[in-house]
Protein backbone atom coordinates (compact mmCIF):
# COMPACT_ATOMS: atom_id res chain seq x y z
CA UNK A 1 0.00 0.00 0.00
CA UNK A 2 1.20 3.76 -0.72
CA UNK A 3 1.90 5.39 2.57
CA UNK A 4 2.49 8.79 1.53
CA UNK A 5 -0.61 9.04 -1.40
CA UNK A 6 -2.82 10.96 0.42
CA UNK A 7 -5.34 13.82 -0.70
CA UNK A 8 -7.20 15.45 2.67
CA UNK A 9 -9.03 18.03 -0.04
CA UNK A 10 -9.72 15.08 -2.68
CA UNK A 11 -11.28 13.22 0.19
CA UNK A 12 -13.26 16.42 1.54
CA UNK A 13 -14.89 16.29 -2.25
CA UNK A 14 -15.79 12.72 -1.59
CA UNK A 15 -12.76 10.60 -2.96
CA UNK A 16 -10.95 8.80 -0.65
CA UNK A 17 -7.92 7.35 -2.15
CA UNK A 18 -6.47 5.67 0.71
CA UNK A 19 -10.16 3.56 0.54
CA UNK A 20 -8.89 2.68 -3.03
CA UNK A 21 -5.68 0.95 -1.72
CA UNK A 22 -7.23 -0.48 0.91
CA UNK A 23 -10.24 -2.29 -1.48
CA UNK A 24 -6.79 -3.56 -3.78
CA UNK A 25 -4.97 -4.74 -0.83
CA UNK A 26 -8.03 -6.77 0.43
CA UNK A 27 -9.09 -8.06 -3.66
CA UNK A 28 -5.48 -9.72 -3.85
CA UNK A 29 -6.59 -12.84 -2.21
CA UNK A 30 -9.77 -13.17 -4.67
CA UNK A 31 -7.72 -12.51 -7.65
CA UNK A 32 -5.06 -14.80 -6.72
CA UNK A 33 -7.25 -17.73 -7.29
CA UNK A 34 -7.74 -16.78 -10.84
CA UNK A 35 -4.16 -17.03 -12.11
CA UNK A 36 -3.43 -20.04 -14.37
CA UNK A 37 0.00 -18.45 -15.98
CA UNK A 38 1.06 -15.85 -13.26
CA UNK A 39 1.18 -13.87 -10.04
CA UNK A 40 -1.49 -11.44 -8.61
CA UNK A 41 1.61 -9.20 -6.90
CA UNK A 42 1.31 -6.74 -9.87
CA UNK A 43 -1.78 -6.08 -9.09
CA UNK A 44 -2.20 -1.63 -9.74
CA UNK A 45 -0.02 -1.92 -12.74
CA UNK A 46 -1.38 0.44 -15.60
CA UNK A 47 -2.06 -2.54 -17.90
CA UNK A 48 -3.02 -6.28 -16.89
CA UNK A 49 -0.51 -8.65 -18.92
CA UNK A 50 -1.81 -12.06 -19.87
CA UNK A 51 0.82 -14.35 -21.79
CA UNK A 52 -1.17 -16.00 -24.60
CA UNK A 53 -0.50 -20.02 -25.78
CA UNK A 54 -1.38 -20.43 -29.06
CA UNK A 55 0.66 -23.44 -29.46
CA UNK A 56 -2.53 -26.08 -30.85
CA UNK A 57 -4.05 -23.02 -32.93
CA UNK A 58 -3.04 -22.62 -36.77
CA UNK A 59 -4.32 -19.45 -37.08
CA UNK A 60 -5.64 -17.94 -33.23
CA UNK A 61 -9.01 -15.60 -33.54
CA UNK A 62 -9.66 -13.30 -30.67
CA UNK A 63 -13.09 -13.16 -29.55
CA UNK A 64 -13.94 -10.28 -27.08
CA UNK A 65 -17.31 -9.90 -24.89
CA UNK A 66 -18.83 -6.83 -22.55
CA UNK A 67 -21.70 -6.57 -20.45
CA UNK A 68 -23.17 -6.02 -17.26
CA UNK A 69 -25.21 -6.88 -14.61
CA UNK A 70 -27.88 -4.26 -15.13
CA UNK A 71 -30.54 -3.37 -12.40
CA UNK A 72 -30.69 -7.02 -11.19
CA UNK A 73 -27.72 -5.00 -8.88
CA UNK A 74 -30.94 -3.73 -7.02
CA UNK A 75 -31.65 -6.58 -5.46
CA UNK A 76 -28.05 -6.83 -4.41
CA UNK A 77 -28.48 -3.54 -2.52
CA UNK A 78 -31.84 -4.31 -0.65
CA UNK A 79 -30.22 -7.77 0.31
CA UNK A 80 -26.99 -6.13 1.17
CA UNK A 81 -25.51 -9.36 -0.85
CA UNK A 82 -22.86 -8.61 -2.97
CA UNK A 83 -20.23 -11.87 -3.35
CA UNK A 84 -22.49 -13.09 -6.03
CA UNK A 85 -23.01 -10.13 -8.84
CA UNK A 86 -19.33 -10.37 -9.48
CA UNK A 87 -20.30 -13.87 -10.77
CA UNK A 88 -23.46 -12.52 -13.20
CA UNK A 89 -20.91 -10.10 -14.55
CA UNK A 90 -18.07 -12.64 -15.96
CA UNK A 91 -21.41 -15.05 -16.96
CA UNK A 92 -22.74 -12.43 -19.06
CA UNK A 93 -19.42 -11.77 -20.98
CA UNK A 94 -17.90 -15.51 -21.22
CA UNK A 95 -21.41 -17.18 -21.66
CA UNK A 96 -21.62 -14.46 -25.27
CA UNK A 97 -17.91 -15.93 -25.80
CA UNK A 98 -18.53 -19.53 -25.80
CA UNK A 99 -21.36 -19.37 -28.67
CA UNK A 100 -18.33 -18.59 -30.90
CA UNK A 101 -16.60 -21.46 -30.04
CA UNK A 102 -13.77 -19.72 -28.00
CA UNK A 103 -12.18 -20.45 -24.83
CA UNK A 104 -12.38 -17.68 -22.17
CA UNK A 105 -9.12 -16.41 -21.50
CA UNK A 106 -8.78 -13.26 -19.36
CA UNK A 107 -11.23 -10.64 -17.52
CA UNK A 108 -11.55 -7.02 -16.50
CA UNK A 109 -13.75 -5.65 -14.40
CA UNK A 110 -15.29 -1.90 -13.85
CA UNK A 111 -16.82 -0.97 -10.61
CA UNK A 112 -18.08 2.53 -10.63
CA UNK A 113 -19.55 3.23 -6.66
CA UNK A 114 -20.66 6.72 -4.98
CA UNK A 115 -18.11 5.71 -1.83
CA UNK A 116 -15.67 3.47 -1.80
CA UNK A 117 -16.62 0.68 0.89
CA UNK A 118 -13.29 -1.74 0.81
CA UNK A 119 -14.75 -4.57 2.20
CA UNK A 120 -18.00 -3.89 -0.02
CA UNK A 121 -15.79 -3.60 -2.97
CA UNK A 122 -14.01 -6.79 -2.35
CA UNK A 123 -16.86 -9.10 -1.41
CA UNK A 124 -18.13 -7.57 -5.38
CA UNK A 125 -14.32 -8.80 -6.47
CA UNK A 126 -14.50 -11.81 -4.85
CA UNK A 127 -17.50 -12.68 -6.93
CA UNK A 128 -16.14 -11.93 -10.36
CA UNK A 129 -12.89 -14.21 -8.97
CA UNK A 130 -15.40 -17.03 -8.42
CA UNK A 131 -16.65 -16.04 -11.80
CA UNK A 132 -13.73 -16.37 -13.73
CA UNK A 133 -12.62 -19.69 -11.71
CA UNK A 134 -15.85 -21.44 -13.05
CA UNK A 135 -15.04 -19.91 -16.38
CA UNK A 136 -11.23 -21.14 -16.13
CA UNK A 137 -9.72 -17.72 -17.08
CA UNK A 138 -7.84 -15.02 -15.47
CA UNK A 139 -8.44 -11.78 -13.67
CA UNK A 140 -6.32 -9.70 -14.80
CA UNK A 141 -7.13 -6.07 -14.12
CA UNK A 142 -10.18 -3.31 -13.32
CA UNK A 143 -10.84 -0.13 -12.27
CA UNK A 144 -12.84 0.92 -8.88
CA UNK A 145 -14.39 4.45 -9.69
CA UNK A 146 -15.57 6.21 -6.78
CA UNK A 147 -17.82 8.71 -8.08
CA UNK A 148 -19.58 11.08 -5.14
CA UNK A 149 -22.60 13.01 -6.56
CA UNK A 150 -23.25 10.66 -9.48
CA UNK A 151 -23.94 7.42 -7.51
CA UNK A 152 -25.92 7.43 -4.25
CA UNK A 153 -23.17 6.15 -1.56
CA UNK A 154 -24.54 2.50 -1.25
CA UNK A 155 -24.97 1.72 -4.76
CA UNK A 156 -22.56 0.88 -7.24
CA UNK A 157 -22.21 -0.26 -11.19
CA UNK A 158 -20.74 -2.96 -12.53
CA UNK A 159 -19.91 -4.19 -15.71
CA UNK A 160 -17.14 -6.47 -17.32
CA UNK A 161 -14.48 -7.19 -20.76
CA UNK A 162 -13.61 -10.85 -21.47
CA UNK A 163 -11.28 -11.84 -24.47
CA UNK A 164 -11.06 -15.29 -25.88
CA UNK A 165 -9.43 -17.50 -28.43
CA UNK A 166 -10.00 -20.00 -31.08
CA UNK A 167 -8.39 -21.90 -33.68
CA UNK A 168 -9.73 -20.05 -36.85
CA UNK A 169 -11.09 -23.31 -38.50
CA UNK A 170 -13.42 -24.15 -34.88
CA UNK A 171 -15.33 -20.60 -35.58
CA UNK A 172 -18.65 -21.98 -34.88
CA UNK A 173 -20.80 -21.57 -38.31
CA UNK A 174 -23.84 -21.15 -38.43
CA UNK A 175 -24.43 -21.97 -41.99
CA UNK A 176 -23.63 -25.47 -41.19
CA UNK A 177 -27.24 -25.72 -39.54
CA UNK A 178 -29.52 -27.95 -41.80
CA UNK A 179 -33.20 -29.28 -41.46
CA UNK A 180 -33.81 -32.38 -39.13
CA UNK A 181 -30.85 -30.84 -36.58
CA UNK A 182 -31.40 -30.97 -32.68
CA UNK A 183 -31.57 -27.98 -30.35
CA UNK A 184 -30.31 -29.12 -26.78
CA UNK A 185 -31.36 -26.86 -23.45
CA UNK A 186 -28.52 -26.50 -20.59
CA UNK A 187 -31.14 -25.45 -17.82
CA UNK A 188 -30.72 -21.91 -16.16
CA UNK A 189 -30.14 -21.53 -12.60
CA UNK A 190 -32.66 -18.83 -12.53
CA UNK A 191 -33.83 -15.57 -13.86
CA UNK A 192 -29.96 -15.20 -14.68
CA UNK A 193 -29.50 -11.01 -15.21
CA UNK A 194 -32.05 -10.38 -17.74
CA UNK A 195 -35.48 -8.25 -17.38
CA UNK A 196 -35.25 -7.33 -14.27
CA UNK A 197 -37.01 -3.92 -14.76
CA UNK A 198 -40.05 -6.28 -15.23
CA UNK A 199 -38.79 -8.50 -12.10
CA UNK A 200 -38.61 -5.44 -9.84
CA UNK A 201 -41.83 -3.63 -11.04
CA UNK A 202 -43.99 -7.01 -10.71
CA UNK A 203 -43.00 -7.62 -7.16
CA UNK A 204 -42.57 -3.89 -6.47
CA UNK A 205 -39.30 -5.21 -4.31
CA UNK A 206 -38.72 -2.16 -2.36
CA UNK A 207 -41.78 -2.27 -0.41
CA UNK A 208 -42.09 -6.16 0.01
CA UNK A 209 -39.87 -8.72 2.64
CA UNK A 210 -37.98 -10.05 0.34
CA UNK A 211 -36.24 -12.90 2.70
CA UNK A 212 -39.98 -13.76 3.75
CA UNK A 213 -40.49 -17.74 2.41
CA UNK A 214 -42.04 -18.01 -0.62
CA UNK A 215 -44.40 -21.13 -1.20
CA UNK A 216 -44.36 -21.39 -4.53
CA UNK A 217 -40.85 -21.25 -4.29
CA UNK A 218 -40.43 -24.54 -2.28
CA UNK A 219 -39.88 -22.07 0.97
CA UNK A 220 -36.70 -20.07 -0.67
CA UNK A 221 -37.25 -16.39 -0.17
CA UNK A 222 -37.42 -13.94 -3.51
CA UNK A 223 -34.59 -12.50 -2.69
CA UNK A 224 -32.26 -15.26 -2.71
CA UNK A 225 -34.09 -16.44 -5.74
CA UNK A 226 -33.29 -13.68 -7.84
CA UNK A 227 -30.26 -13.13 -6.60
CA UNK A 228 -29.21 -16.68 -7.60
CA UNK A 229 -25.97 -16.39 -10.18
CA UNK A 230 -25.61 -16.89 -13.64
CA UNK A 231 -24.42 -19.98 -14.65
CA UNK A 232 -21.36 -20.34 -16.46
CA UNK A 233 -21.05 -22.86 -19.02
CA UNK A 234 -17.91 -22.82 -20.36
CA UNK A 235 -16.60 -25.66 -18.99
CA UNK A 236 -18.95 -27.94 -19.99
CA UNK A 237 -19.43 -26.46 -23.89
CA UNK A 238 -15.23 -26.91 -24.02
CA UNK A 239 -15.86 -30.63 -23.38
CA UNK A 240 -18.86 -31.20 -26.25
CA UNK A 241 -16.61 -28.81 -28.74
CA UNK A 242 -14.01 -31.30 -28.13
CA UNK A 243 -16.09 -34.37 -29.18
CA UNK A 244 -18.86 -33.22 -31.15
CA UNK A 245 -19.57 -31.28 -34.16
CA UNK A 246 -21.50 -28.10 -32.51
CA UNK A 247 -22.92 -26.35 -34.99
CA UNK A 248 -24.77 -23.14 -33.21
CA UNK A 249 -25.12 -21.99 -29.96
CA UNK A 250 -27.06 -19.06 -28.14
CA UNK A 251 -26.71 -17.56 -25.34
CA UNK A 252 -30.70 -16.90 -23.63
CA UNK A 253 -30.26 -13.56 -22.17
CA UNK A 254 -32.28 -10.21 -22.68
CA UNK A 255 -35.39 -11.18 -25.51
CA UNK A 256 -35.36 -14.43 -24.14
CA UNK A 257 -35.75 -17.01 -26.96
CA UNK A 258 -37.14 -14.75 -29.83
CA UNK A 259 -34.29 -12.55 -29.78
CA UNK A 260 -31.26 -14.90 -28.85
CA UNK A 261 -31.95 -18.66 -30.51
CA UNK A 262 -32.65 -16.64 -34.20
CA UNK A 263 -28.58 -15.19 -34.00
CA UNK A 264 -27.53 -19.17 -34.11
CA UNK A 265 -30.15 -19.39 -37.40
CA UNK A 266 -29.58 -19.27 -40.70
CA UNK A 267 -32.15 -17.72 -43.04
CA UNK A 268 -34.98 -19.80 -44.34
CA UNK A 269 -34.30 -22.33 -40.99
CA UNK A 270 -36.84 -22.33 -37.52
CA UNK A 271 -35.69 -23.36 -34.58
CA UNK A 272 -39.13 -25.23 -33.54
CA UNK A 273 -39.54 -25.90 -29.82
CA UNK A 274 -41.29 -28.45 -27.77
CA UNK A 275 -43.25 -26.15 -25.05
CA UNK A 276 -43.83 -29.43 -22.98
CA UNK A 277 -40.59 -30.67 -23.10
CA UNK A 278 -39.53 -27.48 -21.37
CA UNK A 279 -38.31 -27.49 -17.61
CA UNK A 280 -40.03 -23.91 -16.65
CA UNK A 281 -38.51 -22.93 -13.14
CA UNK A 282 -40.78 -22.13 -10.67
CA UNK A 283 -39.67 -18.26 -10.81
CA UNK A 284 -40.80 -18.13 -14.13
CA UNK A 285 -44.59 -19.05 -13.50
CA UNK A 286 -44.51 -17.11 -10.44
CA UNK A 287 -43.65 -14.21 -12.71
CA UNK A 288 -46.05 -14.64 -14.50
CA UNK A 289 -49.13 -15.38 -12.63
CA UNK A 290 -47.68 -12.00 -10.50
CA UNK A 291 -47.77 -9.63 -12.78
CA UNK A 292 -50.48 -11.53 -15.61
CA UNK A 293 -47.58 -11.25 -18.07
CA UNK A 294 -48.77 -13.13 -21.89
CA UNK A 295 -46.66 -16.44 -22.29
CA UNK A 296 -44.90 -14.83 -25.72
CA UNK A 297 -43.81 -12.07 -23.43
CA UNK A 298 -42.48 -14.23 -21.02
CA UNK A 299 -40.60 -15.84 -23.74
CA UNK A 300 -39.88 -12.87 -25.51
CA UNK A 301 -38.17 -11.10 -22.23
CA UNK A 302 -37.13 -14.15 -20.16
CA UNK A 303 -34.79 -17.23 -20.29
CA UNK A 304 -37.96 -19.71 -18.72
CA UNK A 305 -35.59 -22.15 -17.51
CA UNK A 306 -32.84 -22.48 -20.71
CA UNK A 307 -29.47 -20.61 -20.42
CA UNK A 308 -27.92 -21.94 -23.29
CA UNK A 309 -29.40 -23.92 -26.48
CA UNK A 310 -27.52 -25.85 -28.84
CA UNK A 311 -27.74 -27.05 -32.03
CA UNK A 312 -25.91 -30.38 -33.57
CA UNK A 313 -26.71 -32.66 -35.92
CA UNK A 314 -29.53 -35.50 -35.34
CA UNK A 315 -26.76 -38.71 -35.42
CA UNK A 316 -24.76 -36.94 -32.48
CA UNK A 317 -27.43 -35.84 -30.36
CA UNK A 318 -27.66 -38.15 -27.61
CA UNK A 319 -23.92 -37.88 -27.43
CA UNK A 320 -24.11 -34.21 -27.19
CA UNK A 321 -26.60 -34.73 -24.29
CA UNK A 322 -24.35 -37.56 -22.73
CA UNK A 323 -21.68 -35.62 -22.78
CA UNK A 324 -23.31 -32.48 -21.35
CA UNK A 325 -24.57 -34.69 -18.79
CA UNK A 326 -20.88 -36.12 -17.61
CA UNK A 327 -19.98 -32.56 -17.58
CA UNK A 328 -22.55 -32.03 -15.16
CA UNK A 329 -25.50 -30.24 -16.71
CA UNK A 330 -28.63 -31.68 -16.83
CA UNK A 331 -28.76 -30.94 -21.02
CA UNK A 332 -32.09 -32.37 -22.47
CA UNK A 333 -33.60 -32.21 -26.32
CA UNK A 334 -35.73 -29.15 -26.73
CA UNK A 335 -36.40 -29.49 -30.22
CA UNK A 336 -35.77 -29.28 -33.82
CA UNK A 337 -34.40 -27.75 -37.26
CA UNK A 338 -37.34 -26.61 -39.63
CA UNK A 339 -37.50 -25.03 -43.20
CA UNK A 340 -39.12 -22.00 -42.26
CA UNK A 341 -38.91 -18.07 -42.31
CA UNK A 342 -40.01 -18.11 -38.86
CA UNK A 343 -37.02 -18.15 -36.99
CA UNK A 344 -38.42 -19.81 -33.69
CA UNK A 345 -42.02 -21.31 -32.94
CA UNK A 346 -42.88 -22.51 -30.15
CA UNK A 347 -45.56 -25.19 -29.92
Amino acid sequence: MNTKSKSDSYAAAGVDITAGYKAVELMKKHIARTMINGKSDDIGGFGGLFELDITDMKKPVLVSGTDGVGTKLKMAFLMDKHDTVGIDCVAMCVNDIICCGAKPLFFLDYIACGKNYPEKIAQIVSGIAEGCVQAGCELIGGETAEMPGFYSEDEYDLAGFSVGAVDKSKVLDKTKVKEGDVIIALPSSGVHSNGFSLVRKIFDVEKIDLKAPVEELGGASLGETLLTPTKIYVKPMLELFKQVEVKAVSHITGGGFYENIPRSIPDGFCAKIDKAALKILPIFHLIAKTGNIPEHDMFNTFNMGVGMSVVVSQVDSQKAVDILKAAGEDAYIIGNITKSDEKVEIC
